[in-house]
């Protein structure tokens, strides 16, 4: 195990049996809702769907096993900023790695690292080359799962993205990359654009602002290229049905998060179907998520009682003083891993105004969680981004 010194502590998961017997308690005593026939998913997560997940967590999910493989990490919490700060530090066998930070978004956790980390850290065990190896750190943002809840307000995306640079410099890793996409986008592309100094790269597989969120003008398209011409009507019209369909869970935890708060935190099965619906519908159906893996990121929200921490960042984000201005120009060079099922569709054209795009792919597959429904093609990418650069 590394050796941090003081200012870190070890960290392993030991789940107490008597939480395990409440969740299993509550899950044998729900209170199903009603549901109209026939509407589908319109309505939101369908009765069956949650049903048959709830039995699935009952009856034949193992915690022990998912809490055995994560506590295969090394692990560590300290104090940054006030707040509590979990991360696993996974160091490469290869000498020369690249340091890499990855952060996770809403609704996720660590967990989503799972089946991408050997990759990255050993490439040679699978396939790859030892010069694409990277050291990597996966911390949990402040009030999320092991690094919740806060206790204070103000966690929002830039705050988070200055207490992962002192994480950084806490390891003594002086340049580094760093990746991310949802929440954790917005924290890599801002720790990137404060310490440019220390951040080689910034990788991200989702462009915070990065797509049409008003109709575009004639002259705005008569000046693109028709790909892009295509790509930008495209957004927009994926931003209108987001605005109208899929916007409301934002809204709630970007308003009221504390009222949500009670019934994520006293009903298992109300925040397995609040965070579950995401995952379902955030991915591409042609890459079908792990269900333990699901289910395990639920887990961590539960035990950690931080449904409503978490959604704080929607909160503290939109009465931040800076919410509404237009994003402040990077210099780092960065990476845009464009997966097709994701929420939004990206243009390379506003990214430009302020980021400085050096590599942009597009993929014929993948969603909102990459790292779990495609983590060959993500890998594939990071490497080859980082191998230019390092």
């Amino acid at each position: 195990m590394d050796d941090l010194g003081a200012w870190a502590r070890p960290f392993r998961l030991d789940v107490g049996q008597g939480e395990l017997d409440d969740l299993a308690e509550r899950l044998d005593r729900v209170r199903w809702p009603d549901e109209l026939p026939g509407v589908g998913r319109a309505y939101g997560m369908p009765l069956g769907e949650v049903r048959e997940l709830a039995r699935y967590w009952r009856t034949e999910y193992d915690w022990r096993a998912a809490e055995a493989r994560l506590n295969e990490w090394p692990q560590f919490t300290t104090t940054i900023d006030g707040a509590q700060v979990h991360f696993a530090h996974i160091r490469s066998p290869e000498p020369g790695a690249t340091p890499l930070l990855m952060t996770h978004g809403w609704p996720g956790s660590f967990v989503e690292f799972q089946r991408i980390a050997g990759l990255l850290t050993d490439p040679r065990a699978h396939g790859g080359e030892a010069e694409d190896a990277f050291h990597l750190v996966l911390p949990s943002i402040p009030g999320f799962a092991l690094s919740g809840p806060t206790t204070e307000t103000g966690w929002e995306f830039k705050r988070v993205a200055r207490a992962f640079g002192v994480l950084m410099e806490r390891l003594g890793y002086e340049a580094y990359g760093v990746q991310g996409g949802d929440w954790g986008a917005a924290v890599s592309r801002e720790l990137g654009r404060i310490r440019p100094g220390n951040v080689v790269g910034v990788h991200l597989n989702l462009l915070p602002g990065g797509g049409a969120t008003e109709e575009p003008r004639p002259e705005e398209l008569a000046a693109l290229s028709a790909g892009e011409r295509e790509r930008t009507v495209a957004s927009w019209e994926r931003y209108r049905v987001w605005a109208r369909e899929r916007q409301g869970y934002a809204d709630i935890q970007a308003t009221r998060p504390q009222t949500l708060a009670y019934g994520l935190n006293d009903s298992p099965v109300g925040l397995l179907a609040w965070i579950g619906e995401k995952f379902a519908e955030w991915s591409d159906p042609d890459c079908p998520l792990d269900r333990d893996q699901v289910l395990t990121n639920v887990m961590l929200y539960w035990l950690t009682g931080t449904a409503g921490s978490a959604a704080r960042i929607y909160y503290e984000r939109a009465h931040a003083d800076y919410y509404g201005q237009p994003a402040e120009v990077s210099s780092t060079p960065t990476a845009l891993a464009d997966f097709p099922r994701d929420n939004f569709v990206p243009l390379r054209h506003i990214a430009a105004r302020t980021d400085t795009i050096v590599r942009w792919t597009s993929y014929d597959r993948g969603g909102h969680f990459p790292a779990m429904e495609v983590p060959e093609l993500l890998a594939g990418d990071i490497r080859a981004f980082f191998r230019e650069l390092v």
